[in-house]
């Protein structure tokens, strides 16, 4: 039970950091800026369900794709761990995402921004994609998989209910308090990073000097 809850601890703070809902709430405000609240509630909602379906499916099909590129889950830590320590450098600085909409190409993207750049890059990442293939890959069990699922769903949900909220959050918290906010989150995921980036490097290691 212990080993179960541990692990949707790790599973919730790795995917509530790297998706960063907190952090990239000025873009969802500045994406969203010409619609109206109840189109914005829609955005929210359905840019959500598509980055969980979407995770969900990399998580499950991880395995397939080391196969088919003859891939090694320790190579990917590796890289996943490079990718997580870059991202939490731009968040210790207090760097909004890169997906950024200028004002003249908002009204293009009205129609359907919630998939684009939205749900995906913008929530499901490089960064959340590489983190469910690799916890799917050390979830020993059903329990372990369904804890997964489970917590990446409830990120997904406070994802969802920050998006909602997000105009009186960013009043609330102020400049100062958001970039606190994104510095935290960032050095949460450069020690994600690092975990990451050393288990998969110790293997390899252990494996070249037999």
């Amino acid at each position: 039970m212990n080993e179960l809850i541990t692990f949707g601890l790790l599973s919730f703070t790795s995917f509530f950091t790297l998706i960063n809902p907190l952090g990239s709430m000025p873009v969802f405000l500045t994406m969203t800026a010409d619609l109206e609240q109840q189109h914005r509630v829609k955005t929210a909602k359905k840019a959500t369900v598509v980055a969980f379906f979407t995770i969900v499916a990399f998580a499950f099909s991880g395995q397939l794709l080391f196969k088919f590129f003859g891939i090694s889950v320790n190579s990917f830590r590796i890289v996943g761990g490079a990718i997580f320590f870059v991202m939490g450098m731009d968040m210790l600085q207090a760097r909004l995402g890169k997906v950024k909409i200028k004002e003249s190409e908002i009204k293009t993207y009205v129609n359907d921004i919630s998939v684009t750049p939205l749900a995906i890059p913008m929530i499901c990442g490089p960064g959340a994609i590489t983190n469910a293939i690799v916890l799917m890959e050390d979830a020993d069990n059903i329990s372990m998989k369904l804890m997964l699922i489970f917590t990446l769903l409830l990120v997904m949900l406070l994802t969802y209910l920050i998006y909602y909220s997000s105009s009186r959050i960013i009043k609330f918290l102020g400049e100062t308090g958001n970039n606190v906010m994104m510095r935290l989150m960032g050095l949460i995921v450069m020690v994600i990073a690092v975990e990451f980036f050393f288990s998969g490097l110790k293997p390899i290691i252990l494996d070249m000097m037999k």
